[in-house]
């Protein structure tokens, strides 16, 4: 038995080099390892838009919402650079976003995505410093809604409907992404 060759790990300037996906799969790039995933249902699509909309009409203007763009979290090398779900940033933050740039990052649950949302990300956002992580399950209308503390994210799970005062107040009625 042979073991496969190790692949080469891309740069920053490599991914860049990509350019836009036009394949309707969504690439990421982790510690170097292009990673390729099936499009989400469009169940899943219509869940992201929707808070999307939820999120823009509730935000104070030095915020923005964003749906599935590149977000570097860690630019050395080998670099990662994840698009999440739904990300609230600056307002003042233009051109490439890194987790500088980003207040929330929000995962809305698909069948395949659980560990990595659940583990994977969880990790790769405190590392990178992103202040707050929503990991929300549509099918259970509920979220883990967690903030960095000491590094690591903390928080609890919530059902039915999401109410923070931070990073602005947002009121999220989950009951309304149902599928």
């Amino acid at each position: 038995m042979t073991a496969a060759p190790n692949p080469a790990l891309l740069t920053l300037e490599d991914w860049f080099a990509l350019g836009e996906d036009e394949s309707l799969r969504r690439a990421e790039l982790c510690r170097g390892l292009l990673e390729v995933s099936p499009s989400p249902r469009e169940e899943h699509s219509d869940a992201v838009h929707e808070l999307r909309n939820v999120l823009k009409a509730q935000l104070p203007a030095e915020y923005r919402v964003a749906t599935e763009i590149d977000v570097i979290l860690d630019a050395t090398a080998p670099p990662t650079v994840r698009q999440p779900d739904v990300l609230v940033r600056h307002s003042g933050s233009t051109g490439t976003l890194t987790a500088a740039d980003v207040v929330l990052v929000i995962e809305i649950l698909s069948p395949s995505s659980h560990r990595v949302d659940r583990v994977t990300k969880r990790d790769e956002y405190a590392r990178a410093g992103i202040p707050h992580y929503w990991i929300v399950d549509v099918d259970e209308q509920s979220a883990e809604v967690l903030a960095l503390v000491d590094g690591r994210f903390k928080g609890s799970t919530v059902t039915g409907r999401i109410a923070v005062d931070v990073p602005a107040a947002l009121d999220v009625d989950l009951t309304a992404l149902t599928y």
